[in-house]
């Protein structure tokens, strides 16, 4: 019996163990709601990661709706994120704006260079205070945002398959059907 201890112990410890990441895959436990849904997307000009003689702002991207995707070549999991971006959110045809959130830009473009580009446009944040004023507190984060600048829609951390059709697309649609 004393030799059965340890393996019962073993495997109750596996049991909950499988438990958590069973509970953890059903439930969005760590979503925190962003105080921004629903207010216009804070304002921001920021030098564009390949040329940054040019800039892009809130201002140019209004009369259209667009995503934001916050990410950083030191986020592992954005990594991840990249080809699915590429795979199932491009083809939306929504325009898809890049953000390098605490990232010099050098490492953001040797990032991109090795794991593509899916993006219209990237921005570059590097000291991080845009980010902030968006409420970015880790990376991958997105914010889509409707045509008159309002955000609609936060998503933090990664998106998958599942989660675009679960959340982006019914998200998108909102955007389509309120169109005048």
């Amino acid at each position: 019996m004393n030799r059965l201890l340890p393996l019962l112990g073993f495997f109750a410890l596996v049991g909950l163990l499988g438990f958590g990441i069973w509970w953890n895959t059903h439930h969005e436990t760590n979503e925190v709601p962003s105080p921004l849904i629903g207010k216009p997307a804070p304002e921001f000009t920021l030098p564009l990661l390949y040329d940054s003689t040019k800039s892009l702002s809130k201002a140019d991207l209004l009369g259209k709706p667009y995503l934001v995707n916050v990410f950083g070549s030191w986020c592992a999991t954005c990594q991840y994120e990249h080809p699915i971006l590429t795979a199932k959110v491009k083809p939306l045809g929504i325009k898809l704006i890049g953000m390098a959130w605490k990232d010099p830009p050098e490492d953001s473009k040797r990032w991109l260079a090795r794991f593509g580009d899916p993006y219209d446009a990237i921005v570059s944040d590097a000291d991080g205070r845009t980010g902030i004023d968006f409420g970015v507190y880790m990376a991958p984060e997105s914010f889509l945002v409707d045509a008159q600048g309002v955000i609609r829609y936060k998503r933090i951390g990664m998106f998958t398959p599942e989660l675009i059709e679960r959340e982006l697309l019914p998200e998108l649609a909102k955007l389509q059907q309120a169109k005048p």
